[in-house]
C-alpha cells in the first residue's frame, strides 16, 4: 500500500496550508452536513406524506362504510315499518299506487337511487319512482332474483353490501338510472392492455331485507341501493370530508376516485379544464397490487396527468371478491417544491457562515503568509527572466522580514551570471528547436512522395489494364446489342412472347457495360464523374436486397434488420449499389451452408453508416491485411477486385470501409461503410491498395 502524499497544490505554498488549515472543517463538514440534512429531510418527507394519506384515506374508508351503513340501515327500517306493512295489506286497486307512492317518499327521505319491493316469489310489487310502471308479476332475471333472496347473516342485517351488476340487471332494477351507465374507456397511459371499449356494468351499494309477518314469515323483500356509477355528488362529498378548504398547504390539490376494477367510475380527478377523468384506468403496477394481491397501496403514483401521493384500498362484494378501489390523494409537486426551498434556505446560510468564516481566518493569517507569499512570487518573476524583481522593504520585522533581505542580496550578487546563462541556453534551444522542424518538414515530404509515387505507379499499371480489358470487352458487347437490335426489328410482333427475356438481355449488357465504365474509372477518375444524389441508406439496402434475392432463397440465409439511418448520403446511386451488392455476396458466399445475415444502418457524425454482418468463418489475420489489395481473392472464381473498386468508390465521396471480425464472441466478419450527407475530399494519405492508410 502506498503512503499518502501531501497534494502539490499544498505542499508548496505555506499560504495553501494556512487556508486548508482554517476553511478545511468547513469544506468537510458543510457538504456532509447538507447531504446528511438533505437523506434525512427526504426520508422524513417520503414518510410524512404516506402518513399524511394514509390518514386520509382512513376517513375516506369510514365515509364510505358511513354510507354503507345508512343505505342498509334505512332499507331496514324501512321494512321493519309498520307503514309498509299497512301498506301491503292494503286492499284494491290503489293498493300498487299507494306502495309505489310510500316507497316514493322513503326513498327520498334516504337519498336512494331505487328502492323496490318484491313479493315472496322474487316478483316486482312496487317501485319509489315516479311515472315508473310495476311488472305486474313478471318474475326477475336470475341475478336480481338471487340478490333479492339473499338473507344477510343478523350482524350485516344494517349494512349494504357492494354488488357488480350488469346493464340490463340495473336496468330492470331502475330504469331511471340507464342514462348513468356506458361509461367510454379512454386510453391510460400504463395501463394493463385491454379490448375493452365501454364499462357498462354498475357498481351499487345494496340492501335487500325481508318484510315479515307478525309470525316471522317472509311476506315480501325490499331493496334498497345507491348507484356509484357517476356519482358526482358522492365522490365530492367524500373530497371535502377528507380535504377542506385549507388543509393541504403549498395549493396541493386533493382528489378521490371510486373505481370499478380499475376504470374510473366516479373521481373529480380532472383530464383537462373541467372534463372529469371519468372512464380512465389505473396503472397495471397498481391493479397488480391492490386488485390481484389485495394489499394497500400507499406511494407515489402518476394519476392521469400529474404525480399524486396517493392511496388505493381494495373494495369486496359481499363474497368477499375484490371488485374496486377506493382512491384518495393530493399533488406532490407542490410540496416538493416547498422542500427543495428550504434546502436551498439552508444550504444559503450555510454558505454565508462559510463565507464569514473563510474572510475572517483570510485577514487573521495574511500576516503570516504576506512575506512568504512576496518572495515566492519575486522568485517566480526570475524564473520567468526578470532579472530587476526583488522582495523590497516589508512591514514584517521577524525573521521572514530578514529572510526576504537577504534573498535581495543573493538576488543582485547571481543576476549577472544568471542573466548570461540563460540568454546561452535560450539560444541553444532555439536553434535546436528549429533544426529539429526542419528535419521533421523534410521526412513528411519525403515519406508522402514515396506514397504518391507507389500509387501512381499502381494506377499507371492498372489503367493500362483496364483500359485494354475495355476495349476488348466493349466490342463484343457492342455486337451483341447490335444483334438484340435486329432479331428485335426482324422479328417484329412475333419478337412479343420472348420480350421479357429480350428486356432481360438488355439489363445484362447494359450492366456489363457499366462495369467496363468504373474499371476506368480508377485509370481515368477525372472522365468519369457519376451524379450524386442524397439517398436514403435504408431505401437502396432494400432494393440490392430485391437483386440478389435468388441467391439468398438457394442459401437459405436468414435476414435481420436494424434500420436506425435517418440522415441521407451522397454519393452515386449505381456506386453504391455496386458497393453493396458485392458486400451482400461475399456474405452470402461466406456462408455457403446458411446462416444469419445481419444489415445495420445508423446515423453518424454528419451522414450515416452501414454494417453487413455475416456468422462466416470470419477473416485471418493474413487476409484482413491483403483484402483491400487489387486482385486479392479467396475463391477460386475470383478476380480480386470487387472489394478494390468498392473501396475506391466509396473514397470518392470522403467515406471509409472497413473490414474487421465480430467482437461479440461468435465467429464472422463485419464491413462497415460509412458515408457523409455531402461528399467530401478523400482523406490524405488514401492509397487505395488495402492497408490501413486507405482506412
Amino acid at each position: 500500500m502506498k503512503p499518502w502524499r501531501t497534494p502539490r497544490w499544498l505542499a508548496t505554498s505555506v499560504r495553501n496550508k494556512l487556508l486548508a488549515m482554517a476553511l478545511l472543517p468547513l469544506l468537510v463538514a458543510f457538504p456532509l452536513l447538507v447531504l446528511a440534512l438533505a437523506i434525512w429531510s427526504n426520508q422524513a418527507y417520503d414518510r410524512l406524506l404516506i402518513t399524511k394519506v394514509r390518514s386520509d384515506l382512513a376517513v375516506a374508508q369510514g365515509y364510505f362504510d358511513q354510507v354503507l351503513i345508512e343505505v342498509g340501515s334505512g332499507t331496514l327500517g324501512v321494512a321493519d315499518s309498520r307503514a309498509l306493512a299497512d301498506a301491503l295489506r292494503g286492499q284494491g286497486e290503489g293498493a300498487a299506487s299507494t306502495l309505489g307512492e310510500h316507497l316514493k317518499a322513503e326513498r327520498e327521505r334516504l337519498n336512494l337511487d331505487f328502492l323496490l319491493l318484491y313479493d315472496a316469489q322474487g316478483r316486482v310489487i312496487a317501485r319509489g319512482v315516479q311515472g315508473a310502471a310495476v311488472d305486474d308479476g313478471a318474475p326477475l332475471d336470475t341475478l336480481t332474483g338471487r340478490l333479492a333472496r339473499e338473507q344477510p347473516a343478523p350482524r350485516d342485517r344494517a349494512k349494504a353490501g357492494l354488488h357488480i351488476l350488469p346493464g340490463p340487471a340495473l336496468r330492470s332494477l331502475a330504469p331511471h338510472l340507464a342514462d348513468r351507465l356506458e361509461i367510454p374507456l379512454v386510453a391510460t397511459r400504463n395501463a394493463a392492455p385491454s379490448d375493452r371499449r365501454t364499462e357498462d356494468r354498475a357498481m351499487v351499494a345494496l340492501a335487500t331485507q325481508p318484510v315479515l309477518d307478525g309470525q316471522g314469515r317472509t311476506l315480501a323483500w325490499l331493496s334498497g341501493g345507491l348507484l356509484l356509477n357517476q356519482n358526482l355528488d358522492f365522490i365530492d362529498h367524500i373530497n371535502r370530508i377528507v380535504y377542506p378548504p385549507g388543509a393541504l398547504p403549498f395549493d396541493s390539490q386533493g382528489t378521490a376516485t371510486l373505481f370499478l376494477e380499475d376504470v374510473r367510475i366516479t373521481t373529480n380527478v380532472r383530464l383537462f379544464q373541467d372534463r372529469r377523468a371519468i372512464g380512465t384506468r389505473v396503472s397495471k403496477a397498481v391493479r397488480d397490487t391492490v386488485l390481484g394481491e389485495g394489499r394497500t397501496w400507499l406511494d407515489l403514483a402518476f394519476v392521469v396527468n400529474d404525480w399524486y401521493v396517493s392511496a388505493y384500498e381494495p373494495l369486496s362484494d359481499a363474497q368477499g371478491r375484490r371488485i374496486g378501489m377506493l382512491y384518495v390523494g393530493f399533488t406532490e409537486a407542490p410540496f416538493r417544491l416547498m422542500r427543495y426551498a428550504m434546502l436551498a434556505l439552508i444550504g444559503l446560510i450555510f454558505g454565508g457562515v462559510m463565507a464569514a468564516s473563510a474572510w475572517f481566518s483570510l485577514r487573521w493569517a495574511r500576516s503570516i503568509f504576506e512575506p512568504v507569499q512576496q518572495m515566492n512570487l519575486t522568485m517566480q518573476r526570475v524564473e520567468q527572466g526578470d532579472s530587476d524583481a526583488r522582495v523590497g522593504t516589508l512591514r514584517a520585522r521577524d525573521e521572514l522580514g530578514a529572510l526576504a533581505g537577504h534573498l535581495d542580496e543573493l538576488l543582485d550578487v547571481i543576476d549577472d551570471k544568471t542573466a548570461a546563462l540563460q540568454r546561452w541556453a535560450d539560444e541553444l534551444d532555439r536553434k535546436v528547436a528549429e533544426r529539429t522542424q526542419e528535419l521533421q518538414t523534410s521526412n513528411a515530404s519525403l515519406q508522402l512522395a514515396q506514397e504518391q509515387l507507389v500509387k501512381s505507379e499502381k494506377l499507371a499499371a492498372i489503367g493500362q489494364l483496364t483500359a485494354s480489358i475495355a476495349h476488348e470487352i466493349n466490342n463484343p458487347i457492342a455486337v451483341m446489342q447490335g444483334n438484340l437490335d435486329l432479331m428485335r426489328d426482324t422479328l417484329g410482333p412475333r419478337a412479343d412472347g420472348v420480350r421479357g427475356e429480350l428486356a432481360l438481355l438488355d439489363q445484362q449488357i447494359e450492366r456489363m457495360r457499366i462495369i467496363v465504365t468504373q474499371l476506368l474509372q480508377y485509370a481515368r477518375p477525372t472522365e468519369y464523374a457519376g451524379y450524386v444524389d442524397a439517398l436514403d441508406l435504408n431505401r437502396t439496402v432494400d432494393d440490392c436486397l430485391v437483386l440478389v434475392g435468388h441467391l439468398l432463397a438457394r442459401t437459405g440465409i436468414a435476414i435481420q434488420r436494424e434500420s436506425r439511418a435517418t440522415q441521407r448520403v451522397g454519393v452515386n446511386r449505381q456506386e453504391l449499389q455496386q458497393v453493396i451488392i458485392n458486400l451482400l455476396i461475399n456474405a452470402i458466399q461466406a456462408m455457403p451452408d446458411g446462416g444469419v445475415l445481419r444489415l445495420q444502418t445508423r446515423d453518424t457524425d454528419g451522414g450515416a453508416e452501414l454494417q453487413v454482418i455475416d456468422s462466416g468463418s470470419g477473416l485471418s489475420a493474413a487476409t484482413q491485411d491483403r483484402l483491400f489489395r487489387p486482385f486479392f481473392t479467396t475463391k477460386n472464381d475470383g478476380n480480386g477486385l470487387g472489394l478494390w473498386i468498392s473501396q475506391g468508390l466509396v473514397e470518392r465521396y470522403g467515406g471509409q470501409i472497413a473490414a474487421a471480425n465480430r467482437s461479440d464472441g461468435t465467429t464472422g466478419a463485419v464491413f462497415t461503410v460509412r458515408l457523409f450527407t455531402e461528399p467530401q475530399a478523400p482523406q490524405a494519405g488514401s492509397t487505395n491498395d488495402g492497408r490501413p492508410g486507405a482506412q
